[in-house]
């Protein structure tokens, strides 16, 4: 049915509006809660390794109404990398911001923040611009929903058996983390950990590769989220209980990013330690999971992808190193050209003395010479050119030993 502006309602419209963000609002409400007093908090965790970037209300919107999804973007999203969105596909609905600025009258302070009064002790008004946070109901669609161009995977898309993508991803977790790792034998029976006074890791040596990663990604989420700094910066006093539940989910969601299962980990003390905390609280940690996991998941994607490029490169050598790019190639070039025979520039001379001297005087014409000779002469064969190379560098030595000659001139016929 077409579109027509007269049959639109802007009151209407707002109020269908508003009705939609309320239902969305008591969603996130319910689904928070969910997540903490059931089996929900995993499913939520690997959504987030699924779909790192979003926020939390849109991650929790999206798992409420499309459990299966694992890559989401807008209609416009899908059709920029040629993917488009199936007829009659209905769209999972989530927040996107929508700023918008008012005019708001205050009293004017000074630099300091006091406030300025009038000569009848009054504060002193001022009219500004504020801007107001606020969101507004949009679609999303899942990648099942669409059909087109097949979309290129990002990083490693399966670990397990594959010794050359766990040495990949663990030498681009290493950089990523920026205090000293080592392996060694911890003698306690654990697995690894963070020394907090010392701001390093240490990982038990000699475990399995998933188990490695996995360890090494933990204790980075501890330094990230519970080293000295970072506790000062956020101000916040953490539990044992709710720094091990930050620290393993983030490594929960990485992991789970980069194809690596460690679902037999149990989270049993996240039930206890989320039993007595409101809403807020529990969205805040949520938050904070899902930041300092999608943080490290960007930055080890990163280096992934650079040691691939650097692979590559190196591959290429190998395969084609007596081979040059050819910019323009031929139907049979395959895009180089080869050099045969190679070129032997050791015996080019790149430097080669100057000699300068006087012009010498004019002779007279030499005879012509007779035809016998010079038919003698242009039978004579070519010197090649190493030869003439030689003969050049035996003359230059030569002239470089040879005292130099200073041309007469007289003085007094040059005035």
């Amino acid at each position: 049915m077409a579109y027509e502006n007269s049959n639109f309602d802007p009151k209407a419209a707002a109020e269908a509006r508003k009705a939609e963000m309320e239902e969305i609002t008591t969603k996130l409400e319910k689904g928070v809660k969910d997540i903490f007093t059931t089996d929900g908090y995993k499913n939520y965790l690997n959504f987030c390794a699924k779909l790192p970037r979003y926020s939390v209300n849109n991650q929790i919107l999206i798992m409420l109404q499309r459990p299966d999804a694992t890559m989401c973007q807008s209609f416009g999203g899908w059709k920029d990398i040629n993917r488009f969105v199936r007829k009659g596909e209905k769209g999972i609905r989530i927040l996107a911001p929508a700023p918008y600025k008012m005019q708001k009258e205050q009293d004017k302070t000074d630099a300091s923040g006091r406030t300025i009064l009038d000569k009848d002790g009054e504060p002193v008004k001022e009219t500004v611009e504020i801007t107001v946070n606020a969101f507004k109901p949009v679609s999303t669609f899942d990648i099942s929903q669409t059909e087109g161009e097949p979309v290129p995977t990002v990083g490693i898309a399966e670990l397990t058996g594959s010794v050359e993508g766990y040495e990949t991803l663990l030498e681009a977790i290493k950089e990523v983390v920026p205090v000293p790792i080592s392996f060694e034998n911890i003698e306690s029976g654990a697995k690894g950990y963070y020394h907090l006074e010392e701001d390093r890791i240490v990982v038990q040596e000699g475990m399995s590769q998933a188990q490695t990663v996995k360890t090494l990604l933990h204790e980075a989420s501890h330094q990230a989220l519970h080293s000295r700094e970072a506790q000062n910066a956020s101000g916040e006093v953490k539990s044992k209980n709710q720094k091990e539940t930050e620290a393993e989910s983030v490594a929960y969601v990485v992991c789970q990013h980069y194809g690596i299962d460690t679902s037999d980990y149990s989270f049993a003390y996240v039930a206890t330690w989320s039993a007595d905390k409101e809403v807020p609280e529990l969205k805040a940690s949520l938050d904070t999971i899902r930041r300092t996991a999608s943080e490290l998941i960007t930055k080890i994607d990163e280096k992934v992808q650079a040691r691939a490029a650097v692979k590559e490169v190196d591959q290429f050598i190998d395969a084609h190193g007596e081979e040059l790019p050819f910019d323009n190639p031929g139907a049979d070039t395959i895009g180089f050209i080869k050099i045969e025979p190679p070129v032997d520039f050791s015996t080019y001379q790149t430097e080669r003395p100057i000699q300068i001297t006087a012009e010498p005087p004019a002779q007279e014409q030499a005879p012509a010479k007779k035809p016998e000779k010079a038919a003698e002469k242009k039978s004579e064969k070519k010197p090649s050119v190493k030869a003439k190379l030689e003969a050049e560098k035996k003359k230059a030595a030569k002239a470089k030993l040879a005292p130099k000659k200073t041309p007469k001139k007289d003085l007094q016929e040059a005035i």
